[in-house]
């Protein structure tokens, strides 16, 4: 099933041999969980599409072991989608920049620990979800 989706061996047997067993307590099992192979299979594909990241994925995953819900929508309700677009992520950016204009100027004095400051507000600006790859 997931070969046929086009997920990559590795990651796929990760998630099927350690992230969706850690999930199963009490009564759920691989029979009657309610994440089947198919869903299983789209969600690795997520992750190879670079739609969400891996530490995302756990967040999907915990949702739909407990509530029945197509793995696209969870992502987008749990607004977990990754930005790679790097003009979006430059615009956060330029937004925060502009909202801390004090705490950039105490940067640019030299409190270096404020990069971790501005850093953290463009991760929670869009709930972590900004990815580039150009390393900006």
């Amino acid at each position: 099933m997931m070969r046929e989706d086009g997920v990559t061996a590795k990651t796929a047997l990760t998630w099927l041999t350690v992230e969706l067993p850690a999930r199963f307590c009490g009564e759920i099992n691989i029979t009657n969980s309610l994440v089947d192979a198919k869903k299983l299979g789209f969600l690795v594909k997520r992750i190879d599409d670079k739609t969400i990241s891996g530490k995302a994925a756990k967040e999907v995953l915990d949702y739909i072991m407990k509530k029945e819900a197509p793995v696209d929508e969870v992502i987008d309700k749990l607004g977990l989608k990754q930005v790679s677009d790097s003009g979006a992520i430059e615009a956060i950016c330029d937004e925060i920049i502009a909202h801390n204009p004090e705490k950039v100027e105490q940067y640019k004095g030299g409190k270096e620990k404020l990069f971790w400051f501005l850093c953290r507000s463009s991760y929670e600006s869009k709930s972590g979800n900004s990815k580039s790859s150009s390393g900006k």
